[in-house]
């Protein structure tokens, strides 16, 4: 995991802003997964890959978060 290491905090920060919200028009595809969920409609494979593609740069955050709260 040293490449994580390496990473940048703002890099990370960034790219888990801009992948959170994309696309920007109509609505980013996180509001509309939620959207679905909440519906019930939220079963197709596409849409759960498509969650975890969004949300990648958001989990890399916070695992190298937690493993420079661990080195310390």
């Amino acid at each position: 995991m040293k490449w994580l290491d390496d990473v940048s905090y703002i890099f990370l920060i960034a790219a888990a802003v801009l992948m959170a919200m994309m696309p920007f028009q109509p609505e980013p595809h996180l509001l509309e997964k939620y959207q679905l969920w909440l519906a019930g409609d939220l079963h197709k494979a596409v849409d759960i890959f498509d969650i975890f593609w969004h949300l990648l740069p958001t989990l890399l955050l916070v695992l190298k978060f937690i493993r420079g709260r661990h080195s310390e």
